[in-house]
């Protein structure tokens, strides 16, 4: 069983949170649950990717470690396919690694010039998406080993979500370009970001229709496509405490309500409706950065991880304090459904 209701130091959890149980022994890059049943992945800073299976049992959780594969360099992001049969990873190797739950052997299945930041499986075209730090997309058929195509992006790529048929790409310099995937090879919509300071991560609605975008300023931009909703737009503060401001680094949308969560460098997570630009739920904070996060297909899981994000250089790194720990909140009813709308508001 997991160590229920503590944090990395050892005092209380205030969110209640239960523990994975044999964490990375270095900084969790990202969090991912699959599609079809609750084993979570997670890649890690140690070049690691590894597998649990997350069991709930009312309002408990357990964890047990099931596998895991090594890169060769720091691994930053990783995908599911829609199937929950296979993990794709990709890191500072500057390689895509395809990962078959099943025993067999992980294969190199993509390749970049620079490290490899975003992947995602896309099940309507049966096909991989890749982004670097290279400044190109390239799409893969897993049955050969060159890309399909290679798309040139602005600048690095920093964050990527699709929503079949949109994709959003954010790269450095606060570029955001939107693809339409029925025609990949050409940008469907390129904005600068509505905010001011580098892009950490994106989110595509539920619905198509626009996107979130989260930045180091502690601000989350709320952006329609369509011409006739641009006076839905709007950014909102969060992940501030006085004077100090922290990044956004997670944006997740619940699979069932369609609000979402943010996660940052203050170690806290909120739950939002954007639609009655609300926040449900304001969680406490923990005692280290949450770096990424992820709710699982029916959204009664919310998987964080929490550890040293190097914003303070290193420093103020201190390895004896800052223990990796990843974390499953139970969400509530009341912290993710949307509000009833008061009669005579807008």
């Amino acid at each position: 069983m997991s160590t229920f209701g503590m944090n990395s130091t050892g005092n209380t959890n205030p969110n209640k949170s239960a523990e994975i149980v044999s964490p990375p022994s270095d900084g969790v890059s990202s969090l991912c649950f699959s599609p079809k049943a609750n084993h979570l992945i997670a890649t890690s800073w140690d070049n690691q990717v590894r597998c649990w299976e997350v069991t709930k049992n009312g309002t408990s959780v357990s964890s047990v470690a099931k596998a895991s594969i090594a890169h060769d360099q720091p691994v930053l992001c990783s995908a599911w396919k829609d199937d929950g049969s296979t993990v794709f990873s990709g890191g500072c190797d500057k390689q895509v690694k395809m990962w078959p739950l099943g025993g067999n052997q992980p294969q190199t299945v993509a390749m970049h010039d620079m490290a490899v930041s975003q992947v995602a499986w896309i099940p309507e075209m049966n096909m991989l998406v890749s982004g670097s730090w290279d400044k190109t997309l390239r799409y893969w058929d897993l049955r050969q080993q060159t890309p399909v195509h290679t798309q040139q992006l602005p600048d690095r790529c920093y964050s990527l979500t699709v929503r079949h048929p949109l994709m959003v790409v954010a790269t450095a310099d606060r570029n955001l370009v939107a693809y339409n995937l029925q025609n990949p090879q050409a940008e469907f919509k390129r904005i600068q970001s509505p905010l001011k300071y580098q892009t950490r991560c994106v989110a595509a609605f539920p619905d198509q229709q626009g996107f979130l975008v989260g930045s180091i300023e502690g601000r989350v931009g709320v952006h329609h496509f369509d011409d006739q909703q641009q006076s839905k737009n709007f950014t909102f503060k969060c992940h501030r405490e006085g004077n100090d401001i922290y990044a956004v680094n997670s944006l997740n949308f619940h699979p069932v309500h369609g609000t979402f969560a943010t996660a940052g460098s203050d170690g806290a997570f909120n739950f939002w409706d954007k639609d009655s630009k609300q926040r449900l739920k304001a969680m406490s904070r923990c005692n280290q950065p949450i770096t990424c996060a992820s709710f699982n297909n029916d959204g009664s899981m919310y998987a964080y991880g929490a550890c040293y994000d190097w914003s303070k250089g290193a420093e103020n790194h201190n390895p004896a304090t800052a223990k990796t720990s990843i974390y499953v909140h139970l969400p509530q009813e009341a912290e993710v459904k949307p509000k009833p709308r008061v009669a005579g508001r807008k």
